[in-house]
């Protein structure tokens, strides 16, 4: 099911997920929901505050073929390459704007996986830069939130005019 996202001021944007206690049915059904609003925005990845949903869900699929999404829960960064990677980020929460962003290239993280296993991972690319997008969205941050203040206010104020 698509679900809807929360458009930006909403509170819940700016509040830290609970972290998810145990993989369930019910986690199950929230990822393929989120998994089926990621593909319908298109976008590479989706946190669950997005949809209002307060819990640390994520889930990324930056794959040119689709279909090889990730699901994580209570995803962590362990270590971050020191080369950057600048790229443009969006977020549905916020549409008609963008920003370059520079990450970190390369991440190893950890998190549950589908199976409440307990896994670690390492992403390179358009894939890491979305892994990190969602973990900013668990902890009540937007991706303009790494820009500075003049851009980051330009930016806002588009996104008024546009909405």
């Amino acid at each position: 099911m698509i679900r809807r996202c929360l458009p930006w001021p909403d509170a819940r944007l700016r509040t830290p997920a609970a972290p998810v206690e145990a993989i369930t049915d019910e986690i199950r059904a929230i990822w393929t929901d989120m998994i089926d609003t990621m593909e319908a925005m298109p976008g590479v990845g989706l946190a669950a505050p997005q949809i209002g949903v307060m819990l640390r869900l994520a889930v990324v699929d930056a794959s040119d073929t689709r279909g090889q999404a990730v699901r994580m829960a209570n995803p962590e960064v362990l270590h971050a390459s020191v080369q950057l990677r600048p790229h443009e980020e969006a977020s549905p929460n916020l549409p008609g704007v963008s920003a370059v962003i520079e990450r970190p290239r390369a991440v190893t993280v950890r998190f549950l996986n589908e199976a409440g296993e307990v896994e670690e991972k390492d992403f390179v690319g358009l894939w890491a830069t979305s892994v990190q997008h969602q973990i900013d969205h668990l902890n009540g941050r937007m991706y303009f939130d790494r820009l500075g203040k003049v851009k980051r206010d330009m930016l806002l104020r588009k996104a008024k005019k546009a909405g």
